[in-house]
């Protein structure tokens, strides 16, 4: 495809904010950052919220360190920015690294023994991971220290290196492919679900206060709240993308109109689907009868690789009902087939 999908949930160079600077005066380079920053700011998630606002106060109450938090869910839902509100609460630095990063033991090592005591350690993707950093892990997690080994054969010894207590978040996208022993060192639990309406309406009017635009009316903030596919990421996004439309186009007025004419630019339908997500049910439809068939000779046919429809057009199409799962294969939904015209299969769903 030609032009970048705006609605994936995966993280774009677009979407990395610096830093919040409150002592400054001057705003951040590249833009005011629109992560909160307090717990209090936070929308949406609120049985996690609640969760994470009491083991704060009570660790703050106690002047110790938080229990290690494992947050997992689809991308773009905030785990990280959580992350970052945990550290501003507890009033500690955070660093910050991913799995596939800490390819040897030595990358881990050396980031523990430079943290303070209190700070909090940011693992993205926790499940790639290496299993001979996630040994390492394991004491650390648990007593606070570190044993690697010096030399090899007769000469090896075992050191062991004190570390401060601190806490580690890991995040994760795929949190069945974690270990049991690593997931069962995490005090804290918890899968992030996909927002409704009104959160991320919430989200996009904090946004347009932070990025300096003028109220925008009602009908057009939901028609990008419904677009966003429940993901706060994708409805900032499209807030942005709306933005630069209505400067260029409309000369800064964002209407209903002005939003639908921008989604519609970018290829985005009334129900959040783009360009991709509808050849995808398209060719099912189209080529294969509203299937079944298989994911193989669905990417063949578009000519796609099939590990891409799987992660990135897939769950989307599951979470509103458009696709089914069978033993079969993939085949379209009933509500799929009267939305796009097509006459489901007779065996399928019982129904001429």
């Amino acid at each position: 495809m030609s032009r970048d999908r705006v609605v994936t949930s995966e993280r774009r160079r677009e979407d990395q904010e610096p830093p919040e600077t409150p002592s400054s005066a001057d705003p951040p380079p590249g833009g005011p950052a629109l992560r909160p920053v307090r717990m209090d700011e936070y929308v949406g998630q609120a049985e996690l919220v609640e969760r994470l606002s009491i083991a704060l106060e009570a660790v703050r109450q106690r002047g110790e360190s938080m229990e290690h938090v494992l947050l997992h869910g689809p991308p773009g839902l905030g785990k990280t920015t959580l992350a970052h509100v945990i550290a501003t609460e507890m009033g500690t630095r955070l660093y910050t690294t991913s799995g596939p990063a800490l390819s040897k033991a030595g990358d881990l090592i050396g980031t523990l023994t430079k943290m303070g005591e209190g700070d909090v350690l940011f693992i993205d993707e926790i499940h790639r991971m290496p299993a001979t950093v996630e040994e390492y892990i394991y004491p650390a997690m648990e007593d606070f220290k570190v044993d690697f080994t010096v030399d090899s054969g007769m000469h090896a010894k075992v050191i062991t290196v004190g570390l401060k207590p601190f806490t580690l978040i890991g995040a994760t996208t795929r949190a069945g492919l974690l270990t049991q022993p690593l997931r069962s060192r995490f005090g804290i639990s918890h899968h992030l679900d996909y927002y409704d309406l009104q959160d991320l309406l919430a989200i996009l009017a904090r946004a347009i206060d932070r990025l300096g635009m003028q109220a925008l009316p009602p009908e057009a903030l939901e028609i990008i709240a419904a677009r966003s596919r429940g993901t706060p990421r994708v409805a900032l996004r499209l807030l942005r993308r709306v933005r630069d439309f209505a400067q260029v186009r409309a000369e800064g007025a964002v209407t209903p109109e002005v939003a639908g004419e921008a989604l519609q630019l970018e290829g985005v339908d009334g129900l959040g689907l783009d360009e991709l997500d509808r050849k995808y049910l398209r060719t099912i439809a189209d080529t294969y009868s509203g299937g079944p068939v298989g994911l193989e000779a669905i990417a063949a046919t578009m000519g796609d690789d099939a590990s891409t429809l799987e992660d990135v057009v897939e769950p989307y199409l599951l979470q509103i009902g458009y696709l089914a799962r069978t033993r079969q294969g993939r085949c379209l939904t009933s509500r799929a087939c009267k939305d796009l015209g097509v006459t489901p299969p007779t065996d399928l769903f019982g129904q001429e």
